[in-house]
């Protein structure tokens, strides 16, 4: 063809182009090899242009030419007319070729989606990634540092990865391996919970309360109560290490999975308690493992049941917590001592498989005896003396003490004295003994100088340790109580209760009336101190005379009235009228006249009404002069009331000098007048 310029015909041209012939100008090197560049371009195109032309003709020809005639003749039923309807390139092949080149291609090329989990065979490894191939039309690139687990990788390996975008900015495939684990992990494990399946994790640390699993690609916590039946100290001796666990709870909230191993071997543990628990019996000794201490007791690991040992188990004596004898993970045996099958609870005992320690208490030990020993414990009763290890006495607390006023016993003893004491009684079949220390001295109730001292008419002083109802109790001295009744408080107040007259912890002055060595009692008086001023007020408030008092308190019935010398009086309500029609009140002071006075009652009966109304009977003409020495001696009995004390009248001095001043002046006024009020 004229197109084509190869041979000498192109190299002359060339030559032409570069030496200038024909007196054409001399052109540049490079522009003539350009431009013959461009016509070697267009020349190709030409050539591919021509043979497209070619082959679609022939296409057309073979289809449109004419057929030979076929030997048996076509019916339109069977005439191909894919073969003969065509529309453009590419029509020309038939349903089947189209399905076939179909399945052929996607064969080749794998759809996929984001956020999908698809298998990736390995077939390039470099120093930084991974190549992998998913069938798609590129390759993915997975960073080498995801394959950590599989150190063993090689080209032509299977894994799994995920699709992050099918195409980036740049036209790649964005896979990741971590992913891929991350997503697998999750269904696995979820799987793992649904079917109750047993899982294998690798320990990667401890945190606290538990360690951190690796399930799967996931962290799961496995807490420390769920690594075994007993408890763990030590949780690092699992770390790197495998660990089968089964799945016990997923929160996808927070992506937290929890496992547990101890469910593994609580089966196995069930049937061992079973097999324990049937042929147990009480009696029976067994060697078991400490597995956790209190402050009560101990729990034994008998091989896959627990069991108690309380501390008063443990030994003989006396301990405060079972870590003084017994250590963790130690074995030991035990005897049992009662168990419940029901309720699979089991009790252990120690101390039991030795001898008791009063089988060893020495035969001289009697009623009587003395002994020596430590102070163990110290109760609101007494405290308990510990005699050899095991051997324990009780000290009551009234057996510390002399003294009937019971204290606590911790002001006599604390734990950790060592005392003597004597033994009061002793039972060694309950293995009981009670014990005293009053006893190592002598009882001030026996000694002749104690019955001496506090003799009838002796004057002493005590401190009040009790008040009561009825009276109150003084300590004279260390043993020596006495009973002040409320009705020897005081000769002129009645007293309802010794708390308005003295607090506990004063001291008070006694008399003793009566003393019963035998009972330990001890009759005591405060106001036998002074002489009964009622024989004195005989002769001051005598019936008929008038004297100033004021009302201490009021009621329906009438009002209670305060009269010299600091006692009291009665007036009726009706009697408390004054002349001017109103009724006396509480704190006011009036004149009031005697209607009846009562030595052996201690009564006096006033009205302030007969000091001005002639309605009352008159007083007894020969009151007169007692009356008027009364009034005279006025002064004097104001004197003695001013010095005298709070729960008294005064002392026996001022009495006798009233006596007498009353005495002498009785004769002078005996022809007088009673003196109008």
């Amino acid at each position: 063809m004229a197109k084509n310029l190869k041979g000498e015909e192109g190299k002359a041209e060339i030559s032409k182009k570069v030496t200038g012939a024909d007196d054409e100008p001399v052109l540049n090197v490079n522009a003539a090899a350009a431009e013959l560049e461009q016509d070697e371009l267009v020349r190709i195109r030409l050539e591919k242009k021509a043979a497209e032309e070619e082959g679609i003709g022939r296409v057309i020809r073979d289809v449109t030419g004419p057929k030979k005639p076929a030997l048996n003749s076509i019916s339109l039923e069977n005439f191909d007319w894919d073969a003969y309807d065509h529309k453009g390139f590419g029509e020309g092949y038939s349903s089947s070729d189209r399905e076939k080149f179909k399945n052929l291609y996607s064969g080749t090329v794998t759809t996929i989606s984001n956020a999908e989990v698809v298998k990736g065979l390995v077939v390039g490894i470099n120093d930084r990634d991974v190549i992998l191939n998913i069938g798609f039309k590129s390759d993915g690139l997975v960073p080498l540092a995801e394959f950590k687990d599989q150190p063993n990788l090689k080209i032509g390996d299977e894994v799994d990865v995920f699709i992050e975008e099918r195409e980036n900015a740049l036209g790649q495939l964005i896979v990741s391996r971590r992913k891929a684990k991350l997503v697998k992990g999750w269904e696995y494990v979820q799987k793992a919970l649904d079917k109750d399946e047993v899982i294998e994790g690798f320990v990667k640390r401890r945190t606290k309360g538990g360690l951190i699993v690796d399930v799967f690609g996931i962290e799961a916590f496995l807490p420390g109560s769920q690594i075994d039946v007993k408890p763990i100290r030590d949780f690092d001796i699992y770390v790197n290490k495998n660990i089968e666990v089964k799945v016990v709870k997923i929160n996808y909230t927070n992506d937290n999975v929890v496992v547990s191993h101890k469910v593994l071997i609580e089966k196995d543990i069930e049937q061992q308690k079973a097999a324990i628990l049937t042929n147990l019996e009480k009696g029976q000794v067994l060697e078991g493992v400490i597995k956790n201490m209190t402050n009560f007791g101990v729990f034994i690991d008998l091989g896959g049941v627990d069991g108690l040992l309380h501390i008063t188990d443990i030994s003989w004596g006396r301990i405060n917590h079972p870590e003084e004898v017994l250590k963790l993970d130690q074995t030991i045996k035990v005897v049992v001592l009662d168990f419940d099958g029901d309720k699979k609870r089991i009790s252990l005992g120690m101390k039991q498989l030795t001898p008791h320690p009063w089988a060893a208490l020495p035969e001289d030990i009697q009623v009587k005896s003395k002994v020596k020993g430590k102070i163990v414990n110290v109760a609101d009763y007494g405290a308990f003396l510990e005699i050899m290890p095991g051997v324990e006495g009780l000290i009551h607390v009234s057996e510390m003490s002399w003294s009937q006023h019971l204290r606590n016993p911790q002001d006599f003893i604390k734990v950790g004295d060592e005392i003597e004491a004597v033994v009061l009684t002793i039972d060694r079949e309950e293995r009981k003994m009670s014990l005293g220390i009053k006893q190592l001295t002598e009882d001030p109730w026996t000694r002749q100088e104690t019955l001496e001292k506090y003799a009838a008419g002796t004057i002493h002083t005590g401190l009040v340790r009790n008040l009561t109802n009825f009276g109150l109790f003084l300590e004279l001295e260390e043993g020596i109580d006495g009973l002040v009744h409320v009705s020897d408080l005081s000769w002129t107040k009645k007293v309802k209760h010794p708390s308005e007259f003295i607090k506990v912890g004063e001291k008070l002055q006694v008399k003793v009336l009566e003393m019963d060595a035998a009972n330990r009692r001890l009759a005591l008086s405060h106001k036998h101190l002074e002489e009964n001023p009622w024989d004195t007020f005989e002769n001051v408030f005598t019936v008929g005379s008038v004297h100033r008092c004021t009302i201490t308190s009021k009621n329906d019935k009438g009002a209670v009235l305060e009269l010299p010398y600091g006692i009291e009086g009665f007036c009726s309500a009706k009697n408390l009228a004054r002349q001017d029609g109103a009724k006396a009140e509480v704190g006011e002071a009036l004149d009031y006249k005697v209607l009846e006075f009562s030595k052996d009652d201690r009564k006096i009966a006033l009205s302030h009404k007969a000091t001005w109304s002639t309605e009352e009977e008159k007083p007894a003409a020969a009151a007169a002069p007692k009356k008027k020495a009364a009034a005279t001696k006025g002064k004097t009995i104001d004197k003695i009331n001013q010095e005298s004390e709070k729960s008294t009248l005064g002392d026996l001095e001022a009495l006798t000098a009233l006596k007498q001043k009353m005495s002498a002046s009785g004769q002078e006024g005996a022809s007088a007048e009673p003196k109008a009020e």
